[in-house]
């Protein structure tokens, strides 16, 4: 699977961070199974860029491309099939459900992936395995994030899509969920397209790009 942007610019963002920008305004094609983290500051697009990857969001100038087909005129329906088996998106706000435990919440994913580690590994291996039966109000920010890390690493995909997702975990555990993302990425033979505030990763890259 094969993305590339052509000449993307958001409608609302600055001309400043357009000017700057590696990404932006740019020429880019990304092939699996690469690593490529975009670093940039607040406010300088990274959640938009992974929304209009992931084809939640349309109000940008350019061209984004699938395959080399134009996504512009992809149905919802296309859509709804890209984000069965193809892509996964670690939201930066999690967009889990507070009101069911994380159990029911990694319950909900519609897994046709039957390779790799089982749910209730890859919690073991975040140290969250005991908090399986909580109710997700009742965790931390941190382990919140963990558990909906699970969730996207659980279903089937060809571009994982991440954002900041070590933004609320130690170096421990942000260790952990880099081996996890890694080992499960490499199993799919997928691509890694991850944002970060930091100039660091506990996750390899084989491309950074400035946003």
């Amino acid at each position: 699977m094969r993305i590339s942007l052509d000449q993307v610019i958001p409608h609302p963002l600055m001309e400043s961070a357009i000017s700057s920008s590696e990404i932006w305004s740019q020429s880019l094609t990304f092939e699996k199974p690469n690593f490529i983290r975009i670093e940039a500051q607040s406010g300088k697009g990274k959640s938009t860029l992974l929304h209009i990857l992931y084809g939640l969001r349309f109000d940008y100038q350019g061209t984004y491309e699938i395959d080399g087909i134009n996504t512009s005129i992809f149905s919802k329906e296309q859509w709804r099939a890209l984000w069965s088996d193809q892509l996964s998106l670690l939201f930066q706000d999690l967009r889990l459900f507070v009101n069911l435990s994380a159990r029911e919440n990694l319950e909900l994913v519609p897994s046709t992936f039957n390779e790799g580690p089982t749910m209730v590994d890859m919690c073991k291996e975040l140290a969250i395995d005991h908090l399986l039966d909580c109710p997700v109000a009742t965790l931390s920010f941190g382990q919140r994030q963990r558990f909906a890390l699970v969730r996207c690493l659980l279903k089937p995909f060809h571009w994982l899509l991440l954002d900041e997702p070590f933004s609320h975990l130690d170096e421990t555990n942000a260790a952990h969920a880099a081996h996890l993302i890694k080992s499960c990425a490499q199993l799919r033979n997928a691509g890694v397209l991850y944002t970060s505030l930091s100039t660091s990763s506990p996750l390899h890259q084989d491309h950074t790009l400035s946003l």
